[in-house]
């Protein structure tokens, strides 16, 4: 059985979206991925969407949705994705933190940074799970 994996964040709209459809695109055969906070929007961060879509072909706009933490299933593994002041809980049986800067209201070229930052981390990820060099 794949671990679960979830990225999180306060608001579920930007970093954790972008985490959540790069997991699905790079290691849907080692892990499954959710995102999920402990707010939502409306909408998931449309200049998220517009950069993933661009990028990567993803639309998240038809892919995915803003979620709370108790919309998605038990995880194994917990990705914070840097919350600057209080990450959400959510238990697991392992965690790290990416601590990556929110690019709402920045730049394409911030977000489109965040991106690639997210890509190598993911693969990254599936990588150390695939070789069990995180326990579970």
């Amino acid at each position: 059985m794949k671990p679960k994996v979830a990225f999180i964040c306060v608001h579920n709209s930007c970093r954790s979206q972008m985490a959540e459809a790069l997991g699905k695109l790079f290691a849907s055969d080692i892990f499954d991925s959710y995102s999920a906070g402990t707010e939502t929007k409306p909408e998931i961060n449309q200049d998220a969407v517009r950069i993933i879509k661009d990028l990567y072909n993803i639309d998240m706009n038809k892919t995915q949705h803003s979620k709370l933490l108790t919309d998605i299933p038990e995880v194994d593994i917990v990705v914070k994705m840097g919350c600057n002041v209080v990450c959400p809980l959510l238990p697991s049986k392992y965690e790290e933190d990416w601590g990556l800067d929110d690019p709402t209201g920045k730049s394409d070229e911030e977000f489109i940074k965040t991106a690639r930052i997210i890509e190598e981390k993911v693969k990254d990820l599936a990588e150390r799970i695939k070789n069990k060099k995180i326990k579970l």
